[in-house]
């Protein structure tokens, strides 16, 4: 699909699907990435490495914080030029803010390799789980690069048209890394090192495959001699800042959960932890996939003053989101057994902790999809700072505090409902300034 298709056809629902089917299937394979560790490690390592993966979790947060930043903030600020009909600044912005992401991504190896041990001392657990945590953040450092560009890569490529490629390119990255982990973990017995590198190499691919797309000079952005501008940098990183905060403090949410449940369920309550969070993000992963769709026509249509096909973009939105919470709650209460055994054999405490505490924590589905488009549009729209209102209400007001409180009321179902109370009362925040900013922007 051309940009001219995208930008120039009139907006309906069955175009926005043909633009964002692709990139919902592009989260889904890419939440698959960490599913497939999680599957070949939990059976045929153990669960001590699978709570291993879930320790180093804030982490990788940590690098999804930095790469969403500049995507996001990024995408906002280019495609608005676009919008503006200042094609060629877009263009020397979009190579600037690769190669700064580049440059972060070498600071990030450096330092941490040289801190590595400090940075697995800090769990409270077993020798063996601070040797998998090791193992594993040990490989992955040197595919850090690869984790910041892979995300900032697709979200250029999306808003030039290339949905089809985004997702075809997260496609053959997971078909790798499905393929490497068996290499490494089943056949070459390398267990977390074999793992770790299997992921590396599932983001390499698709990273290889878009940077050659950007050479060609056809393209609506393609890489040009950069041109360095403070102010652009500036827009980027406060644009992205709840994009950032968002996925940063999600880490420190999930390693405040997994020590409530260390200290109520143990070992096996983090495994439990960790599965519920695989089936929850394999959901939630269709709504950040329908905003990477439209986030680029947001920001292009905002900088082009198209108010008309903004209010059509919100409409079609909402009712996406609606009845997507609807199914996707239904689905992982109703197929609960089924996805929960993926990763845990039947009748063991892991199986049954995941399967009781899935059908509460579920319950957030209702609510996470309006949170997301809340969030994600006042990103598009260059207001990073209501998107961070919502994002860091969401998940570090709300979310921490009920994580902090509910377990000591309710145990451990206080600690699987604190996500869906959480998104609950974000729920309130975002319509609220949905409907303050309606006027505003014409949407």
């Amino acid at each position: 699909m051309s940009h001219e298709s995208i930008y120039q056809k009139p907006v309906d629902f069955k175009m926005i699907m043909k633009i964002t089917l692709p990139t919902m299937l592009m989260v889904i394979i890419q939440s698959m990435y960490s599913m497939v560790d999680g599957v070949f490690i939990a059976n045929i390592i153990g669960t001590d490495a699978l709570s291993a993966l879930t320790l180093i979790a804030p982490y990788f947060n940590f690098f999804t914080a930095i790469a969403a930043m500049f995507a996001a903030g990024g995408s906002a600020v280019v495609m608005r030029k676009m919008g503006e009909g200042k094609g060629e600044e877009a263009k020397q912005d979009f190579t600037m803010l690769l190669i700064t992401v580049f440059s972060i991504g070498v600071i990030i190896t450096v330092v941490g390799l040289i801190f590595l041990p400090q940075l697995v001392s800090i769990f409270e657990a077993s020798t063996t789980v601070r040797r998998y945590c090791q193992e594993y953040l040990f490989a992955y450092l040197f595919f850090v690069i690869a984790h910041l560009l892979f995300t900032n890569l697709q979200t250029f490529a999306i808003g030039c048209g290339g949905s089809r490629l985004a997702m075809f390119s997260s496609l053959f990255g997971g078909i790798f890394n499905v393929v490497f982990d068996f290499i490494f973990i089943k056949v070459l017995d390398l267990g977390m090192l074999g793992a770790s590198v299997a992921s590396g190499l599932g983001m390499l691919i698709p990273c290889i495959i878009m940077g050659v797309y950007f050479c060609n000079k056809t393209r609506l952005l393609h890489f040009v001699r950069p041109r360095f501008r403070k102010n652009v940098l500036f827009k980027t990183t406060t644009n992205g800042l709840s994009e950032f905060s968002s996925n940063l403090v999600s880490g420190i949410v999930i390693l405040l959960f997994n020590q409530k449940m260390l200290q109520i369920a143990g070992a096996d309550g983090v495994a439990a932890s960790t599965i519920i969070f695989y089936v929850f993000s394999f959901m939630g992963a269709l709504y950040m996939g329908y905003m990477f769709g439209i986030s680029p026509m947001i920001s292009f249509f905002y900088g082009e003053d198209n108010k008309e096909k903004l209010k059509k973009l919100r409409k079609v939105s909402l009712i996406f989101v609606c009845l997507t919470a609807v199914v996707t709650t239904g689905m992982a209460v109703l197929g609960t057994n089924v996805l929960v055994g993926v990763f845990a054999e039947r009748g063991t405490t892991p199986y049954e902790l995941a399967l009781y505490g899935n059908k509460l924590f579920s319950l957030s589905l209702l609510f996470v999809g309006f949170n997301t488009f809340a969030s994600s549009l006042f990103t598009a729209l260059s207001n990073g700072v209501i998107s961070a209102i919502i994002s860091f209400g969401r998940t570090f007001v709300f979310l921490v505090g009920s994580i902090l409180i509910l377990p000591s009321v309710w145990g451990i179902d206080g600690i699987w409902l604190s996500v869906p109370v959480a998104e609950a009362l974000s729920l309130i925040l975002s319509v609220f300034f949905l409907v303050k900013y309606k006027k505003r922007y014409g949407y």
